[in-house]
């Protein structure tokens, strides 16, 4: 039976979020379509939002209706993240309390932030809280609240609300997507509103996040690129699209 186009992009859109990525050579088995027709599909969709095209294949956009988990997050770009991790931790100086964001960058800046002398972390992040639990000179606040289940992380009211009552050195932010026009963003209202929150009570706001971050647009907007005081992420970002970052005000380091 002939598909219809939106038919192929639905199920393209299905399979690239189940499993993460697309292949436009796989599509076009798949579909029993020519691989131009999958491309074009693939066009179609980007204009959309829904995916962001790659060499050979394509990836979903997470947006209102659809985030990856942290189990996912967990298994990509890993090398690339741990590379970020260690350059972000790097910029802690002598920050004595900071913040961790939720998700997996975030949780492997945790695990690399110094334990030779007293530091304070507040997360909103049961991962991160976990993770440095038992880290020597290490403090942990949790924030309450609404556990998200993708995320393991609170959200809502409980959790801006404390957040409120902070003054930190640092805060270390991740966001869905990273771009010049709209700035950072996230698919959940309620991931906004302690993301925004974390900044405002920061000195200092480091955002750390893999190459496919970068032109990647959601659903909420929490933060102008000029908040920042450097972007960390690593050389997949080419160096010309870095040196655009940066003359909006962040350093951009690219480990």
């Amino acid at each position: 039976m002939t598909r219809t186009a939106e038919e192929r992009q639905r199920e393209i859109v299905r399979v690239a979020r189940a499993a993460g990525s697309v292949d436009v050579a796989a599509l076009a088995v798949e579909l029993g379509v020519a691989k131009e027709t999958v491309r074009r599909d693939l066009r179609a969709l980007e204009d959309h939002g829904l995916v962001r095209r790659t060499h050979g294949g394509a990836y979903p956009v997470e947006s209102a209706g659809f985030e990856t988990t942290l189990a996912y997050r967990a298994t990509s770009h890993v090398p690339e993240k741990r590379r970020i991790a260690t350059a972000a931790a790097d910029l802690v100086g002598d920050a004595e309390t900071v913040f961790v964001d939720e998700g997996y960058t975030p949780q492997l800046i945790a695990e690399a932030l110094p334990r030779d002398r007293p530091l304070t972390v507040v997360t909103a992040s049961l991962p991160v809280a976990g993770a440095l639990a038992e880290a020597e000179n290490t403090t942990v606040l949790l924030l309450g609240g609404r556990v998200r289940s993708g995320t393991l992380a609170t959200v809502d009211h409980w959790t801006t609300r404390m957040l409120a009552g902070f003054v930190l050195d640092l805060a270390y932010i991740g966001a869905n997507g990273i771009s010049r026009e709209h700035g950072l963003t996230t698919p959940d209202p309620a991931v906004s509103e302690v993301k925004a929150q974390a900044i405002r009570a920061a000195r200092r706001t480091v955002f750390a996040g893999v190459h496919t971050k970068f032109g990647a647009v959601s659903f909420c907007r929490f933060a102008d690129i000029g908040t920042l005081e450097t972007i960390v992420t690593s050389t997949l970002l080419p160096s010309a699209e870095a040196h655009r970052y940066s003359l909006m005000g962040p350093q951009v380091v690219r480990a």
